[in-house]
């Protein structure tokens, strides 16, 4: 059997980095994990070929090749799903879906042969069994949560490695928490389920004895779900295993009480945990309320995210704007907040009711819906009826994005971040690429960009004032010309 596994192509968003990739002639910031991981589930005996569309065309060899074509996707890559279907039925190649936006609707591709729904560990067994006695089903899904101590090492070896700036790995599905919002819990459940510490050093170490030695993401919604196992088993595991070797820092998402735990903190430093996302959402404790973010309410959320910047940890920072309790005054709010916590890389979106979530069900009975979200971070859209007017909002979020990323507020953080921020013991290693994306910035950035005052102001108060971070803020410096055009080619 030849199998073709397909992973349409993201729109180009701050998440893509699309642009700042290019100084390090990378294609894509992380790979398919999910398809990888479902290639370690299928019979030893097939042939598979990976295409990410993100890093290499869709060719019709490949479609000429395949027997079935394996396809995963999430909401933002609605569009080039479409165009994938077409494709594949262009070619009579028969079709297998799963993954996040096919769970969530399936029904809208008709085309579509076979869906693998909720968790593959669950699902696709039972598919596999049927297609070999010649009677599949069109749709497989279950209604419990698999372990993951059936969950194989992902195939890396389906991967061109050098098309990507970073390689994710997961421990963990599932949150213990409920935001209104967020579809997680619909996904994978409230109950945190784990690999073991043995599992995740066996794929830590598959990826080292490959030669990788760049930044790792760990893809959980919350690593820090467990934190009893974290501080116990994980940590102190990865910590051990670390030992004698050199590069593989780690990021990761975390919910902001990290702040709390400064045991946790410590071995999450120690384990090589460098960065971590996570979702601040706004400085309106009345929206937070609202949400149902409890975590996030009665403490000094900046002081939380400088403490964080002091142990080594840059936060990379979520926010939402169109909370039903938001007035006006939340988009200067919003602005001031980031500006003072030095979160360099803040990405702010409006907020959309996923399909399956609490909001999404109050907003339907509401008669408040605007059809389906485009999972999209950049393209100022909701599929939310605002309670201050989405006229309003939309051009308030318009001045937030615009504003925070102007040269001069952009490059503010970066120095108020430099200033809190303890540099981590593990980095990557120093590599010629590096070299070189210092000098293409001198070239699109320092001679040519709009923003070569802040660009050399910012270097020359980095090598002067704080010499060990001068790559860290180049780095940053190269972030700002990715969200800079991605603002003004979507939002401005």
């Amino acid at each position: 059997m030849n199998i073709l596994m397909i992973y349409p192509e993201f729109p180009d968003t701050f998440w893509s980095f699309k642009d700042a990739l290019k100084f390090i002639r990378k294609k894509a910031n992380f790979p398919p994990l999910g398809l990888i991981t479902v290639a370690g589930l299928l019979p030893e005996s097939w042939q598979i070929r990976l295409v990410d569309m993100n890093v290499s065309g869709l060719k019709n060899e490949d479609l000429a090749w395949a027997d079935f074509a394996f396809i995963s996707a999430m909401v933002v890559q609605r569009a080039s799903v479409a165009r994938v279907v077409g494709l594949c039925k262009a070619a009579g190649l028969k079709m297998v879906a799963g993954g996040p936006l096919f769970s969530a609707e399936y029904e809208q591709f008709p085309d579509i042969d076979y869906f693998i729904l909720d968790e593959a560990e669950a699902t696709l067994p039972a598919f596999l069994d049927d297609l070999s006695a010649g009677r599949p089903h069109r749709i497989y899904n279950a209604p419990n949560k698999p372990e993951l101590d059936q969950t194989p090492i992902p195939r890396w070896n389906l991967l061109n490695l050098k098309g990507y700036a970073s390689m994710a790995i997961q421990f963990s599905r599932g949150c213990p928490y409920d935001c209104e919002f967020c579809n997680i819990t619909t996904l994978f459940g409230h109950k945190p389920r784990i690999k073991s510490a043995a599992q995740m050093i066996q794929e830590l170490d598959s990826l080292y004895q490959l030669g990788w030695r760049d930044g790792v993401f760990f893809v959980d919604d919350n690593l820090i779900g467990n934190k009893r196992y974290l501080k116990q088993q994980l940590l102190p595991a990865i910590i051990e295993w670390r030992k004698g070797k050199a590069g593989m820092p780690f990021s990761t998402e975390v919910s902001i009480n990290l702040a709390d735990d400064d045991e946790l903190i410590g071995l999450m430093s120690q384990a090589g945990f460098n960065s971590v996302f996570i979702g601040v959402e706004t400085p309106s404790e009345t929206s937070l309320v609202e949400c149902g973010k409890k975590h996030n309410l009665n403490r000094n959320l900046v002081d939380n995210i400088k403490h964080l910047q002091r142990r080594g940890i840059q936060v990379q920072g979520g926010f939402i704007i169109g909370f039903d309790s938001d007035t006006p005054s939340i988009f200067q709010r919003q602005i001031e907040f980031i500006q003072h916590s030095g979160i360099v890389t803040a990405m702010v979106g409006l907020l959309q009711a996923p399909i399956g979530t609490r909001l999404y069900e109050r907003l339907k009975q509401q008669g408040r819906l605007l059809g389906k979200m485009t999972g999209d971070n950049v393209d100022g859209t909701t599929n939310i009826i605002s309670m201050m007017g989405n006229e309003l909002l939309h051009k308030g979020y318009k001045t937030v994005v615009n504003s925070l990323y102007t040269p001069k507020n952009y490059y503010a953080r970066i120095r108020t971040f430099l200033r809190e921020y303890k540099l981590p013991g593990v980095r990557a290693p120093f590599n010629i690429k590096y070299v070189m994306a210092f000098l293409r910035s001198v070239l699109h950035l320092g001679i040519l960009g709009k923003e070569r005052f802040h660009y050399w102001g910012l270097i020359i108060w980095t090598l002067f004032t704080r010499p060990k971070k001068v790559p860290l803020a180049l780095t940053f410096a190269i972030y700002g010309y990715h969200f800079r055009r991605v603002v003004e080619q979507h939002i401005s």
